[in-house]
């Protein structure tokens, strides 16, 4: 039998996402910034609950194409608001499309990708925890993220939301030793 890591056992659909996706490498501008939106309205929640919604908001948010969020108008917010499919948070609806916005304009200089590798040299971290007790829940380095995040007109990009983030899209690889995806993700 596989070890996995503790928090991926809760369900199938947890199982799954730790197996092929949580702590790869991820460099598609597109992509983290589907992972920086659903990190954020994960904040309060459980990630299970965002990754229950994931395809509902890869539908009702355009497949996270930031230039159409990024028009989103009222009528637009008010679907938005209406739909049980997502977490119907006005404040995270709204970060949204300032996301978006901000997204558009980072793109002017730097990929997000480039920017949000930068905190870690441009390589993943092996953390190598023996026990998720061994996790933070931010860094140093989330700590900048978020600082420079939100200097760029980022919301809902708090230090603990980029640290998910970091460890979601392999900046850093928190898989717990034993886990068989340490390695795994390690030679990536």
């Amino acid at each position: 039998m596989l070890k996995r890591c503790s928090w991926s056992e809760n369900s199938p659909l947890e199982t799954e996402y730790h197996d092929k996706e949580w702590g790869l490498p991820l460099h598609d501008d597109q992509k983290l910034f589907e992972l920086l939106i659903l990190e954020g309205a994960q904040a309060g929640l459980s990630w299970a609950i965002i990754l229950r919604k994931r395809a509902h908001y890869r539908q009702v948010f355009d497949d996270f194409e930031p230039r159409k969020i990024a028009q989103y108008d009222a009528t637009k917010v008010a679907q938005l608001l209406a739909d049980p499919g997502i977490v119907r948070n006005r404040l995270k609806i709204a970060a949204t499309i300032t996301n978006a916005q901000a997204y558009l304009q980072l793109q002017k200089e730097q990929s997000l990708d480039e920017l949000l590798w930068s905190f870690v040299e441009g390589r993943a971290k092996q953390n190598r925890p023996k026990s998720m007790r061994d996790v933070p829940a931010k860094t140093a380095e989330s700590d900048a993220m978020s600082k420079e995040l939100k200097r760029r007109g980022f919301k809902f990009v708090g230090s603990t939301i980029c640290y998910a983030l970091m460890q979601a899209a392999g900046l850093v690889n928190d898989h717990v030793v034993d886990c068989f995806r340490c390695k795994e993700v390690q030679e990536k």
